[in-house]
């Protein structure tokens, strides 16, 4: 309380100093600090009783209201015991053979952002809502609905519920590509069940991926509190515009460090036009494989120190990247204006982006900084899907390598080869043993495979064995 006295009697002696200036003078000087701190114009400057100091309470009065609480049940039944399904048992015991197996209703909490009033449409956390048997929303004015699971997106954490009300209020989309970091922002949500509760921060860090939290990761890192419960609440900037879902927090000591993630809305907004358009999530991909720059790729390639980029391993033929000219050994800066610094971010923006529409890709090809056109096209015209290949490879898609053996292209995160530390871009030269050519020697050495995969990999010039069971 005493620093904040400090700061507001310092800033009283500095306008009453600015204000005995001549008239000219004061208003350059009041011009250029407009100028240079455009971030406090957007401040409120009185607070609820109209005194004049910094708050956000106007803000929130609107925001407030479209941040809702999301009450989850579902049903845990548990087995009964074995000896309960032998008839004789039941006899001899005089047992009823409709006995039930013994039910417990759970409840969790956690939170949603009402983006589309009119239609009622709700953006929360897949983790959220997953395994619910019903999912109720409870607004800010006490009102309890119930809700619809219109679609989820699992490798996003993202699912979009429907309810049916009147006089709902939604917050408007701001642009994710536009935060910097630096940028003050507010979470809000329902932690620990205690009801709706808001934390102040600013942007900590942007495309944080490698994290292992979801499928696809091109987090917001902020250091407003997210703790359980916030999990689907909003992430505003200071104008009342949504930029983020919250949705996990680095917590080693099991608390709040300071340390909180989000998924950028301009991603989570295209997770909600393909489910509302298509029912489901189609990813869509230009026909690359990629990987990190390291330190010893990028004096390799004669890049200068501290570039940062993403490193083109392969274009598939015919696809939209090798329409467009790209060629192994591109460094990929930036998709439509936004950089890209791991091989994990550049994926998660493409899989995230709407098919069809075209990017701007820059790149950087021999000490030459390029810009091309590229549409994204759905996976399944890319890739082919090997489920049918062998159980344990389910959601493994393969291509034909140049050098011999077969690539990953993509994989589901969740899957079981995911699990065992296979990864896209690696290529598989032996199954069991025996050697692999090509896609078909690879179904040819599947077909005698029993329930363990042992296969030999070749990662950036490395051999090594990884095991699926």
């Amino acid at each position: 309380m005493q620093s904040h006295r400090s700061f507001y009697w310092n800033l009283h002696i500095m306008m009453q100093t600015l204000f005995r200036l001549p008239g000219r003078r004061c208003a350059a000087i009041l011009a250029s600090l407009l100028l240079v701190t455009p971030a406090f114009a957007v401040l409120p400057m009185t607070d609820s009783q109209g005194n004049p100091l910094p708050t956000l309470a106007p803000m929130l009065k609107s925001v407030n209201p479209a941040v809702v609480n999301i009450a989850t049940y579902s049903t845990q039944r548990y087995d009964n015991n074995p000896l309960l399904n032998d008839p004789f048992f039941r006899y001899f015991f005089n047992i009823p053979d409709a006995q039930r197996a013994p039910q417990k209703r759970q409840q969790s909490a956690g939170s949603g952002v009402i983006v589309d009033a009119e239609n009622g449409y709700v953006l929360t956390n897949f983790h959220v809502i997953n395994g619910a048997d019903e999912v109720q929303v409870q607004l800010i004015d006490g009102r309890s609905l119930q809700a619809a699971v219109m679609g989820t997106d699992p490798d996003l954490d993202i699912a979009v519920l429907k309810v049916n009300a009147d006089n709902l209020t939604d917050v408007p989309f701001a642009n994710s590509n536009a935060l910097q970091v630096g940028d003050f922002v507010v979470a809000i949500g329902n932690p620990f069940g205690l009801g709706q509760t808001v934390t102040t921060g600013i942007v900590s860090a942007l495309g944080r991926s490698g994290l292992g939290i979801e499928g696809f990761e091109n987090f917001i890192q902020t250091d407003a509190s997210i703790n359980p419960g916030n999990s689907g609440g909003a992430l505003v900037n200071l104008a009342g515009e949504l930029v983020g879902i919250n949705t996990a927090i680095l917590a080693p000591s099991g608390g709040n460090v300071g340390i909180g993630f989000a998924i950028p809305v301009n991603m989570a907004r295209a997770t909600l036009e393909q489910i509302l358009e298509f029912g489901e999530v189609r990813r869509g991909q230009i026909g690359i494989a990629a990987q990190d720059l390291t330190p010893d790729l990028r004096n390799a390639f004669g890049l200068p120190t501290g570039l940062r980029g993403v490193l083109i391993a392969d274009v598939l033929d015919g696809s939209s990247a090798s329409d467009a000219g790209l060629q192994p050994g591109d460094i990929v800066l930036s998709l439509d204006g936004q950089p890209v610094t791991s091989a994990n971010q550049l994926q998660s923006i493409l899989a995230t982006t709407a098919i069809g529409r075209t990017i701007d890709l820059r790149y950087i090809r021999g000490q030459r900084e390029r810009t091309v056109e590229v549409t994204l096209q759905d996976a399944s015209t890319l890739l082919s899907l090997d489920d049918e290949l062998h159980p344990l490879l389910e959601g493994v898609r393969f291509e034909n390598n140049e050098r011999g053996g077969v690539r990953v292209m993509n994989m589901a995160p969740t899957s079981r080869a995911a699990y065992a530390g296979l990864r896209p871009g690696d290529v598989v030269t032996a199954v069991n043993r025996r050697p692999v050519r090509d896609l078909s020697a690879l179904n040819d050495a599947l077909q005698s495979a029993g329930r363990e995969l042992l296969l030999s990999i070749v990662r950036d010039n490395r051999s090594f064995y990884v095991v699926i069971r």
